[in-house]
């Protein structure tokens, strides 16, 4: 997704340029503090710069807007796809030195329509992507129609693709937002439930007074490699400014969410939220959401804001308010580590432009 600049959120990231620290180490349980902490929930394990500005197969590695773990080692990272070459998935081999993570391209697969033939940026605009049948196959949404479409790892072909309720059609067809439809997509481990979150607000929808945006998450039921239909929809709250970029699945009810925006000469927001689903209501009846009370839109917690974490000897080519930060988009959530922590990853779209960096990130969080 190309980045936009609310105009509420320019307050909200230049007040964070002049007041927040790049580094938030914070006493831990025993009251020694941790240099590498980002939030009492959050700590820093290390990030690569090693796939920026590189190619693979002749093409560029690069607009990765969304990462997903296949097997341990291993992950898939959806292209968005904003110049003229073919729509693609690459396989990455990640690996780990002392948490400091490290990332190669071993793979692409372009990702192809049922007659065969490439998607490009003309039809595809990849955000949200999630591995079926341990990377067999593929769900990837394109927040141009939207659509969410299923592909053979194999040969790329498209095999299928999921209902789309007609009001989240981009305007005039719908009430979505151009460039701002299905930036984000989770399965759970079983794989019989689906979430697709809108990256911005419906036009019924709308932000509030304090232009925060009243999202909506879309919940299928189906089967890993089969049949989805939409179940639910869930009322989203951003913070001011902010939109919903990624979500990744802990269990049947808490999601991870992150929310991201940019304002051109001061940078990047990037904050991440553990999210309860416990409870919550169906809105799919709802024509609007914005005399909805704030009961109905799902809890969430702030693990971490990105800018709180250590710099790590970190360049920026553009300003910033911490130079660890860019236009991170994609998020994925690994195993547990010693600590007992979860492993997360985050990935930044370079939006192919010689100002920004595709940057991988290692964390550590707990997600309580």
């Amino acid at each position: 997704m190309h980045w936009k600049t609310p105009l509420a959120a320019t307050v909200t990231i230049a007040a964070l340029a002049t007041s927040l620290t790049a580094t938030a180490a914070t006493p831990d349980q025993a009251g020694t503090v941790d240099p590498a902490a980002c939030s009492p929930d959050a700590s820093f394990r290390g990030f690569t710069d090693s796939l920026d500005k590189t190619t693979y197969d002749g093409l560029p590695v690069a607009g990765l807007s969304a990462i997903n773990l296949t097997t341990p080692g291993h992950a898939l990272a959806l292209v968005d796809n904003v110049t003229n070459t073919p729509a693609r998935v690459f396989g990455l081999r990640i690996g780990d030195d002392h948490g400091k993570p490290e990332a190669a391209v071993d793979s692409v697969t372009v990702l192809r329509r049922p007659d065969g033939t490439p998607y490009n940026n003309v039809d595809f605009d990849g955000e949200g992507l999630v591995a079926e049948q341990g990377g067999r196959t593929i769900l990837a949404t394109s927040e141009r129609e939207p659509s969410i479409r299923r592909f053979q790892l194999s040969d790329g072909k498209q095999t299928a693709s999921l209902p789309v309720p007609p009001r989240f059609q981009v305007a005039p067809a719908g009430e979505a937002q151009a460039n701002g439809t299905f930036e984000s997509l989770a399965v759970s481990t079983n794989g019989k439930t689906l979430y697709a979150g809108l990256e911005d607000p419906l036009t019924s929808d709308g932000s509030d007074a304090e232009d925060r945006g009243r999202n909506r998450i879309l919940q299928y039921t189906g089967r890993a490699g089969g049949a989805y239909a939409v179940a639910a929809q869930y009322a989203y709250k951003t913070d001011p400014g902010l939109s919903l970029v990624e979500l990744a699945y802990v269990h049947k009810d808490q999601l991870v969410s992150m929310e991201r925006t940019f304002v051109a000469g001061v940078g990047n927001t990037i904050r991440v939220f553990s999210v309860s689903l416990r409870g919550a209501e169906d809105v799919t009846d709802q024509a609007s959401l914005a005399d909805a009370p704030d009961a109905v839109f799902v809890h969430k917690k702030l693990l971490f804001d990105l800018v709180n974490c250590p710099p790590s000897g970190a360049v920026a080519k553009q300003p910033q308010p911490n130079p660890l930060l860019d236009n991170v988009e994609g998020l994925a959530l690994g195993g547990f580590l010693p600590s007992g922590r979860r492993q997360l990853y985050l990935i930044s779209d370079d939006n192919f432009g010689p100002s920004q960096i595709t940057r991988l990130y290692s964390l550590a969080v707990d997600l309580h």
